[in-house]
């Protein structure tokens, strides 16, 4: 395993590290189980922004008395309440469920406290002008917390966070379909020639966050870099062509400040797909080849996430629309955690007004009014 420095933090982390979401499906062995193929593969840097209390306990058991060999993003703002995930700015809600945090993992520190889910400009800044942040400071100086990070999927509020000075590190969504934005909407030209070990072909506004963040020193952990695993099928990429696991954790770790890449492991065979990334050629890495060579036709009626669409008459983020869309069906049962973030968007697909400019504009032939009906359908559904 391979290690690098989590921006300025000073900690070396995997390059590899552990995602705990899928662990809540799972019984207390089959959660050691996992974490022991972790210890073996040399991961020691897990997240757990989860709430649930059955696998904070479960994961804690399952590092008992190596504690030490573990770096934990652990989440401020995430709750547990009537027996169900509840993002929260409320203090004492947050504060209740980080002691909890704590607890269940039979510790008295975060190694990385984590302001849970920032996705919006406005909240980024009511949240750091205010108690929430000044909680997680004071936190720090009481050795509760190491470092302060923030996690959100929005480009620019990352940046925000990056320039501010008090946030540490982040961790956020990379993967290629996220990333990638073509230049033109010629779709001849969209894959041609910009798929390398450069920021070619990349969204220019995440472009200049990865810059930001190494220049200031601000490491990232990934998450979504699988996309849900919409990456792994021909049928559900945007790019009409699948990539490995390999290919997926190469484009993550090629990427500026990124220091490790949190998989969402649910079995020991999982973590040893993950960790042959150390072991695999230059040729199994190489994601560039298969998307250079993706197919022009393929991508047509997908959303590439791209942004052509904007402006929205009624503020719909239409690509995190259609982003948490697309992760949501590709699992048999939506997780809490994109219901939660579809609900806390300013607007969404419940606020189209079907007035089609938006496909107009897309030049990928989204049926993007079809798609915010799906959207609101899938998940607000209780």
């Amino acid at each position: 395993m391979n290690y690098r420095q989590l921006g300025n933090t000073g900690l070396m982390v995997s390059e590899i590290g552990l995602g705990g979401e899928w662990l809540e499906r799972h019984n207390e062995e089959e959660v050691r189980e996992v974490i022991l193929e972790c210890e073996k593969a040399g991961i020691n840097i897990l997240d757990c922004w989860m709430a649930e209390p059955k696998v904070r306990s479960n994961i804690g058991k399952a590092i008992r008395g190596r504690r030490e060999r573990w770096i934990i993003q652990g989440h401020f703002g995430s709750t547990w309440q009537n027996g169900q995930y509840v993002r929260t700015r409320d203090l004492a809600a947050a504060k209740e469920a980080f002691q909890d945090l704590l607890d269940r993992m039979e510790t008295d520190y975060m190694d990385l406290g984590m302001i849970h889910f920032v996705d919006e400009e406005k909240e980024f800044h009511q949240i750091m002008d205010g108690e929430f942040y000044a909680c997680i400071r004071e936190m720090k100086e009481q050795g509760m917390v190491r470092h302060i990070g923030m996690s959100t999927h929005n480009p620019a509020v990352a940046k925000l966070a990056a320039e501010s000075g008090k946030i540490e590190m982040l961790l956020f969504s990379v993967n290629p379909a996220f990333d990638m934005l073509p230049a033109t909407e010629d779709l001849n030209e969209y894959f041609r020639e910009t798929y390398d070990e450069t920021l070619g072909g990349i969204d220019p506004e995440r472009a200049k966050l990865y810059r930001i963040c190494e220049q200031n020193g601000v490491g990232i952990t990934v998450m979504k870099g699988y996309a849900g695993g919409r990456l792994f099928s021909a049928d559900s990429s945007p790019f009409g062509t699948a990539l490995t696991p390999v290919q997926c954790i190469h484009y993550a770790l090629t990427r500026p400040a990124v220091a490790s890449i949190m998989t969402g492991c649910e079995t020991p065979e999982q973590v040893r797909a993950a960790a042959a990334y150390e072991t695999a050629s230059e040729e199994e890495k190489d994601y560039a080849t298969v998307l250079a060579s993706a197919p022009a036709h393929a991508y047509y009626g997908s959303c590439t996430y791209c942004g052509h669409c904007a402006p929205c008459p009624s503020g719909i983020d239409i690509a995190m629309v259609n982003k948490l869309y697309d992760l949501a069906a590709q699992q048999e049962e939506v997780p809490a955690t994109l219901r939660e973030h579809y609900r806390a968007l300013s607007a969404n697909g419940g606020d189209c007004i079907a007035c089609h400019a938006c496909e107009k504009r897309c030049p990928f032939g989204v049926p993007i009014a079809e798609k915010m009906t799906a959207a609101q359908k899938l998940l607000e559904r209780v």
